[in-house]
């Protein structure tokens, strides 16, 4: 037998997220701030410096904006997932220091 009701339980998750509101926030800043230090800049999630220069070359040879570099790689690597050549693929992109 249950000692507490549901009532009691989401109250006390209530309580819970009420002692500090900001403790997300500041662990988000937290986050950010550590990504920056590194080096890492913020395109749809933290890249490397080389990696990031790979996405603005993409985008200076193909004129294409965030969203469809982001589309179109999806499609290729489903692509290649489809014809079983991930593996050529990824060592095509070794070989060309990618």
């Amino acid at each position: 037998m249950l000692s507490y009701t549901f009532s009691d339980y989401i109250q006390g998750i209530m309580t819970e997220s009420k002692k500090n509101p900001r403790a997300n926030a500041d662990k988000q800043k937290r986050f950010r701030e550590r990504q920056r230090e590194a080096g890492k800049r913020q395109v749809r999630g933290y890249v490397t410096p080389e990696a990031l220069s790979c996405y603005e070359e993409i985008q200076q040879k193909t004129g294409w904006n965030d969203n469809e570099v982001l589309s179109n790689s999806i499609r290729l690597m489903y692509a290649a997932y489809r014809c079983g050549q991930v593996k050529l693929l990824n060592e095509w992109l070794k070989d060309h220091n990618r």
